[in-house]
């Protein structure tokens, strides 16, 4: 005899059935949470100076021409340190009146931490001098003049090149010479045709710059102020899993209504 018989079991079915339910909805909410953070995990949205997306690698392309200031040194310096930590890959650009590839798609975030020392003012060794920022390797290889496309137009073809696309993050003030301007154009116009997403670090552009970029570039660009050495920068983060926290808490909620509208089974003598 394998079973007890019971003279009032058809009186249980009913609950049963809705434990029976309760069940399979906290076993799927349980399945769900494993899944999201799975998910969660194997896809994880770094976040420092500006949003990059996981799915895709990065190019970096820096401005260092000579419309650059001491300010917007010590921004580039900040912008390069919050980046260095973030414990991504990276590939650097760096321009003026010409460009040339810094570092090759790929490069560990970590290598970027290096070229902080440039953008970071030196104190000086004798009294009564003002700090300076120390001579960086570019400075006998660019004339100084502005020219974005030629940045944003090698970017555009290491991007293109790869497996996958990549976002190019353009660190600039923004301020093209004039004469660049139909090139940029069209440089800009080949990013849309082949959807590769910008980002931009603005190293104090003027709003008319901003406009203008936000006019030629499709989808608008996530345009951002690059921070300075001197501000505290946030420690690179992930996202709170608000989705898994929910799905536990329903969780939770299905399992305490349940506990609480259940009948009770009491024990006492015939």
């Amino acid at each position: 005899m394998t079973s007890i018989p019971l003279a009032d079991a058809p009186a249980l079915r009913v609950p049963g059935r809705v434990t029976l339910a309760i069940r399979t909805a906290l076993a799927a909410g349980a399945i769900a949470a494993v899944v999201v953070f799975l998910l969660g995990s194997r896809h994880p949205r770094t976040q420092t100076v500006v949003p990059l997306p996981s799915h895709a690698d990065t190019v970096l392309v820096l401005d260092l021409s000579a419309s650059i200031s001491a300010d917007t040194y010590s921004r580039i310096g900040g912008t390069l340190a919050a980046l260095s930590r973030s414990g991504r890959r990276f590939g650097l650009v760096v321009f003026s009146d010409s460009a040339y590839e810094a570092l090759p798609p790929g490069t560990p975030a970590a290598e970027l931490a290096p070229l902080v020392r440039y953008f970071t003012l030196r104190q000086p060794k004798v009294k009564g001098f003002a700090p300076t920022f120390p001579p960086n390797p570019w400075q006998t290889t660019f004339s100084g003049g502005t020219r974005i496309s030629v940045g944003m137009d090698l970017a555009h073809r290491i991007a293109v090149s790869g497996a996958r696309r990549s976002t190019v993050v353009l660190v600039s003030d923004l301020d093209d010479n004039p004469g660049d301007l139909t090139r940029l154009v069209t440089v800009l116009l080949s990013y849309q045709r082949d959807r590769v997403p910008v980002r931009i670090v603005g190293l104090n552009p003027s709003p008319a710059d901003i406009a203008f970029f936000r006019r030629l570039i499709e989808p608008s660009p996530v345009i951002v102020q690059a921070p300075t050495l001197n501000q505290a920068l946030p420690h690179n983060r992930t996202p709170f899993p608000w989705t898994l926290v929910a799905v536990a808490c329903a969780a939770a909620a299905l399992l305490a209504v349940r506990q609480l509208w259940a009948p009770r089974l009491d024990w006492g003598q015939a």
